[in-house]
């Protein structure tokens, strides 16, 4: 008998340490895996180079419009949304208003069509901040994630919170690409 407890329980033990093993390497190598992060770094790039603290792009797949502002080394914060009023987006654009865009996609944008990320460092999502720097937060649809690790105190599993971490950083590099193809230089042709 007591050999078939101690089976069971390195069997237990196994498929614990196999359920769990893949969410510990998920969230400790999620800063390193971060597709935002590398975007982030490129637009950062590009908007010092250009001397732009701010950036604006339109989405042709949702029909939505995407802005952000940079804070060099310290924040970028990235609105998109989907105005009521189908001159404004356009009109700003034109007029390569781009800090003006922002400021109406956070306040007039369409209930329900906006995202807002607020990336503290400036240096893409990172799944829990290090050594007491500012979490990054993720807002849709009025629900707000913030990612500082602490999964418990938001009252889900460690394994909702990754996927929420993946779905937001997805979204996030998504918008991303948008603005780094409004930011790059263009060429004569």
């Amino acid at each position: 008998m007591p050999v078939k407890k101690l089976v069971v329980a390195v069997g237990v033990l196994l498929a614990t340490a196999a359920f769990v093993t893949p969410l510990f390497v998920i969230l400790c190598a999620a800063p390193q895996e971060s597709k935002s992060a590398p975007l982030v770094k490129e637009l950062a790039r590009l908007l010092d180079a250009s001397k732009l603290d701010s950036i604006a792009a339109a989405d042709p797949e949702t029909g939505n419009y995407v802005a952000a502002l940079y804070f060099p080394g310290a924040q970028l914060l990235v609105v998109s949304g989907k105005f009521g009023d189908t001159f404004l987006g356009p009109h700003r654009m034109s007029k390569r208003e781009y800090r003006e865009m922002y400021m109406d996609l956070q306040g007039a944008s369409v209930v329900g069509s906006r995202l807002f990320a607020q990336d503290a460092g400036a240096n893409g999502f990172v799944v829990k901040p290090i050594g007491g720097t500012a979490a990054d937060t993720y807002e849709r649809e009025n629900k707000t994630i913030v990612f500082d690790g602490a999964w418990k105190k938001a009252k889900i599993s460690e394994q909702d919170y990754a996927k929420s971490f993946a779905d937001a950083d997805d979204q996030y590099a998504r918008v991303l690409t948008l603005l780094l193809a409004q930011a790059k230089p263009k060429t004569g042709g």
